[in-house]
C-alpha cells in the first residue's frame, strides 16, 4: 500500500476546516485546534481515515466491485473525472440529479438515449433532417453528455461510492443510504461524519488536498485490480480427452 504523507497533507492545506461558527459538533473528534476562528484538523486522524478508505477501495477493486465517483464542485471535478476515467469507473462531475440511484431505470434510459443519438449522428441517420432539427438533436446530446455522460459504464447499482464534500452532496448521500450503498466521503468540519461509512476528515475546498487524496485512491484501486484473481479457463470434455 502507498505511503500517506503527513507533510503532503500539510502542504496542500488539508488541515484547514471551516470557521468555528459553521461547524458540526459531530466533527469534534477530528478537530485538533482552533486558530483565528478556524478549526484545524488532526492530521494523524485524517491519515488514519485515508488509510482505511484506501484499503476499502483496494478490496472493492480486487473483488471486481463497481465504484461511483461523485464530486461536481469546481475544486474536485477535473481531478475526479481524470481518476474515474483512469480507473474505468463511472462518475458524476455535474449537479447530482435527484433519483440517479433511487430512480436508476430513468437514468439508464437517458444513458441509452445518449448512446443511440450519438450513433445516429455519426452514421448520418439525421442527414435528411433540417438544420434546425439537427441543431436541436445536437443540443440534446450535449445536455445528456453533460449530466449522464459519466454514467455510461454504470450498468447496475454501484457497490461503493466516493463522494467529495458530503455536506454539499447530501442528496447523493441520502440516496446511497436508502439503498445501503457504503460511502467513502471527504467530510469537512461542517459535515456529519455519521452519514457515511468511511469518513475522511479534511478540507474539502482545497484543490491540491483533494487531488492528492484522489491520486492515492487511484493508486489503491490500481493495486487492487493488479491483484484481482484471474478467471480460470474452462476445459471442455473434448479438450480433456485430447490431453489423455
Amino acid at each position: 500500500m502507498q505511503e500517506i504523507s503527513l507533510e503532503k497533507l500539510l502542504e496542500t492545506g488539508a488541515y484547514f476546516g471551516h470557521q468555528t461558527r459553521r461547524w458540526n459538533p459531530k466533527m469534534e473528534d477530528y478537530v485538533y485546534d482552533v486558530r483565528d476562528g478556524v478549526h484545524i484538523f488532526d492530521l494523524i486522524k485524517t491519515k488514519q481515515a485515508i488509510a482505511q478508505a484506501l484499503e476499502v477501495l483496494k478490496k472493492a477493486s480486487t473483488e471486481g466491485k463497481t465504484i461511483l465517483f461523485v464530486g461536481p464542485k469546481k475544486q474536485s471535478k477535473d481531478k475526479l473525472t481524470e481518476v474515474a476515467k483512469a480507473t474505468g469507473y463511472p462518475y458524476v462531475n455535474q449537479r447530482w440529479l435527484g433519483g440517479t440511484l433511487t430512480n436508476f431505470g430513468q437514468i439508464r434510459s437517458s444513458v441509452e438515449q445518449l448512446g443511440k443519438l450519438k450513433n445516429d449522428l455519426e452514421s448520418g441517420a439525421f442527414a435528411d433532417y433540417t438544420k434546425k432539427e439537427r441543431l436541436l438533436i445536437e443540443r440534446r446530446v450535449q445536455k445528456l453528455e453533460k449530466f449522464v455522460g459519466g454514467l455510461v459504464t454504470l450498468k447496475s447499482m454501484p457497490d461503493l461510492m466516493v463522494v467529495v464534500d458530503t455536506h454539499r452532496e447530501r442528496g447523493a448521500i441520502i440516496e446511497a443510504t436508502r439503498l445501503r450503498i457504503p460511502v467513502v466521503g471527504i467530510v469537512d468540519t461542517n459535515s456529519d461524519p455519521g452519514e457515511v461509512e468511511y469518513p475522511i476528515p479534511m478540507n474539502d475546498d482545497a484543490t491540491a488536498a483533494i487531488s492528492y487524496v484522489l491520486e492515492l485512491m487511484q493508486g489503491a484501486i490500481g493495486e487492487g485490480k493488479s491483484t484481482k484473481p484471474k478467471k480460470e479457463k474452462k476445459v471442455t470434455k473434448g479438450a480433456k480427452k485430447a490431453k489423455k
